[in-house]
């Protein structure tokens, strides 16, 4: 058992710390402004592995009904964790909202797809690709919601999925596989190049964010937030996925892609909506933090458990 965990981390989380570490130290050191890296894999890395993963995906459909249908339940059960420990614990309106986004949403495009091509290989990306499409849905829509309740406009949060290019890469790559066109060969390499440069690139920039969110200072009333967030995320988050999965009897590579993209840490993207609508980002980003410094040693362990 010791030797299976310590050849993941060679083999799966070593790979993966060395463009987090260097995002983190050009941060620090260089002071790497993230924003046009994050311009760059959202609108050009993230559409292009999105094309080429959906266009040659092993999925069935019997996977992308399972898939939406886990995400869905996960979400739900999720939400209900956090609203019923928030309400035990008397929460203030923004902590609870804070505590719902770290406890429903994870970090599964920047930091789930690479450590799934890592651990379960083209296979393994194949089946996640449509649990990220979506993550970048509900987020935009659900996550929205949850941030800022009485601002929420329905209007604003479908139009703002509209705004992905992701979406657009998703129905391109469905009706490629639908007409059983291909695109042209130049076309085709040049995707495929900038797809392999997704990972670095989003490692680096979750390097740099984490050390952006080291410096936060956190409201001494927000330490009971912060406390359930983390249990939440690292502990329930896993039985309520493993719940989910049984109910909806999904088995084999697709369970265990599944299970490891519901216990990844905490989105970062739940900082900017927490910062947006006054969602305690304080605590979102602190539980970001350490959601995602524990996630180095739990997560090989998982791994192992289900290979």
């Amino acid at each position: 058992m010791l030797y299976s965990v310590l050849s993941t981390l060679l083999q799966v989380i070593v790979p993966i710390s060395i463009p987090v570490i260097s995002g983190a130290l050009l941060k620090r050191f260089q002071g790497l402004d993230t924003r046009p890296l994050v311009t760059l894999y959202l609108y050009f890395l993230s559409p292009a592995l999105i094309l080429e993963t959906l266009a040659k995906a092993d999925i069935s459909y019997q996977d992308i009904y399972q898939t939406l249908g886990f995400s869905l339940l996960n979400l739900v059960l999720l939400w209900l964790v956090a609203v019923i420990i928030g309400r035990l614990i008397k929460l203030p309106s923004d902590e609870q909202a804070g505590l719902t986004l770290v406890s429903t949403f994870t970090n599964s495009v920047n930091y789930g797809l690479p450590l799934v091509l890592l651990a379960f290989g083209q296979l393994g990306l194949d089946k996640a690709s449509v649990y990220v499409i979506g993550q970048m849905i509900i987020v935009n829509t659900v996550g929205v919601y949850l941030a800022a309740r009485s601002n929420f406009s329905m209007k604003e949060a479908v139009k703002s999925v509209f705004t992905l290019p992701s979406i657009y890469a998703a129905a391109a790559a469905i009706l490629l596989r639908v007409t059983g066109a291909s695109l042209p060969a130049g076309i085709a390499q040049g995707i495929t190049m900038a797809a392999a440069a997704y990972s670095p690139v989003v490692l680096a920039i979750l390097g740099a964010q984490m050390v952006s969110v080291a410096g936060v200072p956190m409201k001494s009333g927000s330490k009971k937030a912060f406390r359930s967030g983390i249990a939440i995320r690292m502990l329930l988050s896993p039985l309520v996925a493993l719940f989910a999965l049984w109910l909806l009897q999904i088995e084999g590579v697709l369970f265990s892609v599944l299970l490891i993209l519901a216990c990844m840490p905490a989105a970062v993207n739940a900082s900017a909506l927490a910062e947006k609508f006054g969602a305690s980002p304080q605590t979102v980003s602190k539980c970001i933090l350490w959601t995602t410094l524990a996630s180095f040693m739990t997560l090989p362990i998982l791994i192992v458990l289900l290979k």
